[in-house]
């Protein structure tokens, strides 16, 4: 049963170069469209599910995501990067109602979430200002579940021209999910496969 005090962010503005401008988001697993599974694992645990992209995207595919019934947001921030797409997300999140405190965010090219996950970042991201993934590689701020309370910090980092989401290691308090917490849920390093290319596309199908 979703709860009302949870909102879900997918964000899906990228350009993809490294897979040719391909949709990452509809790269398929056996589970079906990326961005079709992470849709109903949010949906589980998350009273508000929906889209965040950039306005230029948005402008040059107004129907992108009509197929999934969710609303669909933009960035106040253009050309900001990952952390204008998070501040969007808390954004809109803080504007679905007093009730809502906290925001999964989630990028679009992670085939292989579990909602045990999910559940245990929203559980983490009850103190401070939030929680994150860490792996080996380091924190992961799209796979994170933000405060609504941190979005005047996001914004004042942006105004003053930060763009990497991962300064949100100094600018707020978070708590983390590190490689032994992840692998209560499976494998950390599944769990965490990103696409980015199309060797990757093909090993997650």
């Amino acid at each position: 049963m979703s709860d009302q005090t949870i909102a879900g962010a997918i964000l899906a503005g990228g350009q993809a170069r490294r897979l040719g401008g391909q949709d990452k988001s509809r790269l398929l697993t056996p589970d079906g469209p990326i961005i079709v599974r992470q849709c109903a694992l949010l949906q589980r645990i998350a009273a508000h599910v929906f889209i965040v992209t950039t306005r230029a995207d948005r402008a040059a595919r107004p129907h992108r995501f009509d197929d999934l019934a969710v609303p669909v947001v933009t960035d106040t921030f253009a050309d900001s990067g990952a952390l204008a797409g998070i501040h969007a997300a808390v954004n809109h999140a803080r504007a679905c109602g007093p009730a809502v405190d906290r925001v999964l965010v989630l990028a679009c090219d992670l085939p292989f979430l579990v909602s045990g996950l999910l559940d245990a970042l929203t559980a983490a991201a009850t103190e401070g200002d939030g929680a994150w993934v860490r792996t080996a590689r380091g924190p992961e701020p799209l796979i994170a579940c933000y405060r609504t309370a941190s979005l005047d910090r996001i914004a004042a980092a942006l105004q003053g021209g930060e763009r990497r989401a991962m300064a949100l290691g100094t600018l707020l308090r978070l708590r983390e999910l590190g490689p032994d917490d992840l692998t209560a849920f499976g494998d950390p390093d599944v769990l965490t496969t990103n696409v980015n290319t199309p060797e990757d596309a093909r090993r997650i199908q």
